[in-house]
This record gives structure tokens, sequence and C-alpha cells, in this order.
């Protein structure tokens, strides 16, 4: 048991250790006041003794009020010190796994539901705030005023001391069967809180769905189902500490029934003195204190160590930075900038002047080579699942349109995931104006990619914050110019705080929400723009205007255009169909009508009518 323990243990240490001057100060404090709260009950007696020899009391009373005084303002201090370093802990946990959470792959980070994730970041760093901060100092602290208070005993009367002795050893005993017992059942309690949020956090993310499906008892249901197992073993953890306490309660207070009888009887006998054995049943109610102290922080330190193992297990996710090229504007960051508040305001302030750069630049590249080019490239969502995307040959131009078609589940959002380097190819390389995508950092190849999901999800904040999500540096100007080029310049004057509107998905639209994911992609002016079916939402007039958006930057860059309504891509300069994760074809409008059954079918199964000519321009 001891050696799984161990391992367990270091894994808690692990949070701690960077602290561990603050601990050993903390821990010295404990022990100073539990030296003063020892020294107590002997000053007391040594009162009573004054009082049976008609003694002068101001000597036992003054250092009685020394010891309270100094106590307390040893406690105090002690306190805060810990106190604060808990704080700290647990800044560092969440700093630690919320970098690690964004900085993960992506199918990393989605494999877990987000709201587990999210309940690792605030209910788990709770458990371990206390178990850092306290439950070290306080089990060799309650230690210490255990062993102390016995020692302190047996000088006053061994045969006392005996008897108090066996009433530890029970409580010991005690203790040491229930422990592990309290401990699975608080692990496994706090799994369930894990599962819960994560249920709960998908459930009202459909909220809409659930409703429209009249499942909300069910999902109701599913989520208490996680709840009522968190509480279960909660209350099995609760019964036995209670049955722990309750021993540990009965144990002592037999030990002072039994100090009183025997002491009472050692007095008779003239062997001990009333006030030795005064001060022995104040040493005797005070061994209650060690105890308590040292079963709480046990528990504690078993939550702690639960706690721990979960945060620690976000280390496991692959990182997109391992193993790859340094950005170029990454060197410039200096970590503790990152942690002043006024510079986290100003992006410009993260960076030295001299190191201020556009990560966007890059030298001029040669016309006759692609901005992008796949080169017989396979892939798979992991090691035992079968490929995605298979043997895809694919040349994407520095300026035009190229529109990507198929069936569901062809392939096409892998590709963009391979594009945007979210998923690594298994085979087969991709190239970045010639160069292999492995001798660039992640964040250089995106800086040179916007992106428009099918989804379009807003990030916490303003309109103007999702806008300035890509260029934090854009102005009004340009703010304005991309609004009015999805024509939502209408809209943001009519809102009451413009462009600094929260936006939530309540309060926007569909439609809305696409608009202002494609005017930030154009406020990023990328070399290769990519729309995930960016048009879906959208109403015949405002489709058109997206559709001339779409047509003018093609002039200047590249389009890639994922699309189920083909009415979108019709004029692209190449359609590359694509079937079962491979491409089955490529070409102009017209060409495949003419050579591709399956890209017949699909214009037929849409019903679209195509004039004369279409796709000529």
């Amino acid at each position: 048991m001891v050696t799984s323990a161990t391992p367990r243990l270091g894994i808690l240490w692990s949070f701690a250790r960077p602290h561990r001057r603050t601990l050993i100060q903390g821990l010295g404090l404990a022990l100073v006041a539990s030296a003063l709260g020892l020294a107590s009950p002997m000053v007391t007696k040594h009162v009573l003794d004054a009082l049976g020899s008609s003694s002068s009391l101001t000597g036992p009373v003054a250092a009685l009020l020394v010891l309270l005084v100094v106590g307390s303002a040893v406690s105090y201090r002690q306190w805060i010190l810990l106190g604060a370093l808990g704080e700290r802990v647990v800044l560092d946990a969440r700093e630690s796994m919320v970098r690690r959470f964004l900085r993960a792959t992506v199918p990393g980070i989605t494999r877990s539901p987000t709201g587990e994730l999210v309940t690792r970041v605030t209910s788990d760093t709770v458990l371990l705030r206390e178990a850092t901060a306290a439950s070290f100092v306080g089990l060799v602290n309650g230690a210490v005023k255990l062993v102390g208070s016995l020692v302190l005993m047996a000088f006053l009367d061994p045969v006392l001391l005996a008897t108090t002795v066996a009433a530890v050893v029970l409580v010991g005993a005690a203790f040491a069967l229930l422990m592990p017992g309290i401990a699975q059942s608080q692990q496994q309690a706090q799994e369930y809180v894990g599962r819960l949020g994560g249920v709960l956090e998908g459930t009202l993310r459909a909220i809409r769905t659930v409703k429209v499906n009249r499942a909300e008892e069910r999902m109701t249901e599913r989520i208490l189902a996680d709840a009522r197992a968190s509480a279960e073993h909660g209350i099995r953890a609760v019964r036995r500490e209670a049955l722990a306490w309750t021993t540990a309660w009965s144990g002592v207070n037999l030990a002072i029934i039994a100090i009183l009888a025997v002491g009472a009887w050692r007095v008779g006998e003239g062997r001990l003195e009333v006030s030795g054995l005064i001060a022995f049943l104040l040493y005797a109610f005070a061994l209650m204190d060690p105890i308590t102290e040292l079963s709480q922080n046990v528990t504690t330190l078993q939550s702690g160590i639960a706690a721990a193992e979960r945060i620690r297990q976000a280390d496991a996710l692959p990182s997109e930075e391992e193993g790859t090229a340094p950005s170029a504007g990454a060197s410039a960051l200096d970590p503790e900038k990152l942690r002043d508040p006024e510079k986290l305001r100003d992006p410009e302030r993260l960076r030295d002047p001299e190191e201020l750069r556009d990560p966007r630049e890059h030298p001029e590249p040669r016309d006759d080579v692609p901005v992008l080019e796949l080169r017989n490239v396979t892939a798979a969502y992991g090691p035992d699942t079968e490929a995605a995307v298979r043997d895809i040959d694919l040349v994407i131009p520095r300026r035009g349109h190229t529109a990507v078609v198929g069936p569901s589940g062809a392939g096409k959002t892998t590709l963009f995931s391979l594009v945007l380097r979210f998923l690594e190819p298994t085979g087969g390389e991709l190239l970045l104006d010639g160069r292999p995508y492995r001798d660039h950092a992640h964040a250089d190849i995106r800086a040179r990619l916007a992106y428009v999901e099918q989804d379009t999800p807003v990030v916490p904040g303003t309109i103007r914050d999702n806008l300035l999500l890509a260029r934090p540096d854009a102005t009004p100007e340009e703010l304005r110019r991309v609004l009015h080029e999805v024509r939502l310049v209408e809209k943001v004057d009519a809102l009451d705080e413009g462009l600094d509107t929260p936006l939530a998905t309540a309060n926007v639209s569909g439609g809305e929400r696409q608009r202002i994911a494609l005017a930030r992609a154009l406020l990023a002016t990328p070399d290769v723009l990519l729309l995930d079916e960016a048009t879906a939402q959208l109403d015949g007039l405002t489709e058109a205007a997206v559709q001339e958006c779409v047509r003018s930057r093609a002039d200047t860059g590249a389009v890639v255009t994922i699309a189920h309504r083909l009415s979108t891509v019709i004029d692209a300069d190449t359609i590359v169909v694509m079937e079962a994760g491979r491409v089955r074809a490529r070409g102009r409008h017209e060409e495949l009508m003419a050579s591709d059954t399956l890209y017949r079918e699909l214009v037929e199964s849409l019903r679209i009518s195509v004039p004369t000519g279409a796709g000529a321009n």
C-alpha cells in the first residue's frame, strides 16, 4: 500500500514544491504556535501551585497572557501565509491547465467533454488548494503536537499516560481502517461530478434541440443520475467519516473518564498533586485537537491527491508546440509580461519594441509556386481508426476559387483540418509556399490562413472582440469596411452599444453569426480564405453579397470553399469532387456535369437550375 501511495503523494507534492519555502515558513509558525499551546497547561499548573502555596500569581498569569498574545499573533500570520499559498497553488494549476488546453491538439482536446475539462479547472483546483496549503503543514504540526502532548503527559504521570496511549491507539486503528475507504469514495464522487459537468454543458449547448424533441425530462434524469451517484459516494464517505469521528470522540472521552478515575486514586494515595492532575486533564482534553488535525488533514490529503491526479492528466494532452519549429514571433513573448493586466489590455505591449513584427509577414513568394499543396496525403483521427482521407493530391494556386464538394463523410472537413494543421497526416506531406508544413510552426501557418467554420461559434466578448480576434491592431475604418462587405453595418449601428455590444448565441441569429465570422476572416487579409459552408444560413440577397466578397477575394488571393449548396460554387475556378476520403474528380462545372456521375447526381438532387454559361467567368 505504501508503494502505491508514494507516487500519488509525489503528484500532489509537485504542485507544492515551487512554494516549499513558504511551506517551511508556515510549518515553522505552526510549530511555534503548537509549542505555545503545549506550554499553557504547564503554566496553569504553576498558577494552581501558587494558589496552594499562597505565592504571587503575577508571574504565572503574566506568562499566560504572553502565551495568549504571542500565540494569537503567530496563528494570524500563519493563517494569512498558508491561505495566500493555497490561492497561488490554485492559480498556478489553473494557469497550467488553461494554457495546456488551448495549446493542445484539436483531437486531443475534443476527446473529453468540455464540461469535464471545466470541472478540473474550477472544482478540482479548490480541493487541491486545501491539500497543498494546509495538509502538509497540518500533518507535521498535528504529529508534533500529539507527540509533544504525550511527552509532557509522561512527565506529569507515566501511569496516566498509559491509560491515554490505549485510547490513542484505539483511535489510530479506527482511522487506519476507515481512511482508505473515505478517500476512494471521495475520489469516485468527484469523478461523477466531472461527468455531470460534461453532460450538463453539452445539454445546455443543445437546449433548443432538447426542447424541440421534448427530451427535458430524459436529459434531466441522465444528468441527475451522475449527481445521484456522486451524492451516493459522498454519503458513503460521510458515513465512514462519522464512524471515524465517533470512535475518536468516544475513545478520547473514555480516556478522560479513566484518567479521572485513576488520577483521583493516585491523588488519594499521595502519588500525584491535584495541580498535576488538572494539568494532565488539560492535555487530555487538548489531545483531541492534534487527533482532529491529523484526521482532517489525512482526509483532505486524500481528496487533494485525487484532484491532483485529475489535474495532472492535462499534462498528457498532446501539444501542438511539441516537436515543431518555433514561431518567429513567439520568442518575443515574455511569460512574465503575460501576468501584467495592463499589458494584457494592450497586446502590443507584450513585446519589446525591437521585437515587434507582423506574424503575417513573409518573403515575397513566387507566383509559379502554389500557396498550398497536398502530396499523396493520408490521415486518420487515431492510431487504431480507419483513414478519413487517403492519397489526396491537391494544388491550391495563389489566386482563384477552389470548391470542394461531395456527400457527407467524403472527407471535406478532414481536408480543412489538415490544411489548418488541426490534424497531422499519417502519410504524404503538405507544403506552404513549397516548404513542408513540418518546417513551419503552427502559428506561422495559421497566420497565413483565415477560416470560417460551419457552425460559426462566437467567442466570449463583444462584437469588436470577435472581429479583432485575428487582427487586434485593425483600425475602426477597417472594421467598418468589412462590416459593409458582409452587410452588417446597419445592424451594428442600430445597437445601443454598437461594436461594444456583448455577443452571445442568444442575441444573434445564425446568419448574423456567419457574417461576423466572415468579416473577421476578411479583416485578417489572409493568403488563403477557407470557408466551410459559409452561406448556409443566409438569405438570397445577403448570400449574393457574400458571393461577391468571395469573388473579389479570389482575384487577389486563394479561396477554398466547402459547400453542400452547389449553387454557391458553380462559378469556382476549380471544383474538387470527393468521395469516401478520396479525390474522385476535378474540373469546372460544365466539365464535371459532362464527365462525373456523382457530381451530376449532387446537382440534380438539389434541383439547381444553372443558366447557360454559368461558371465561365
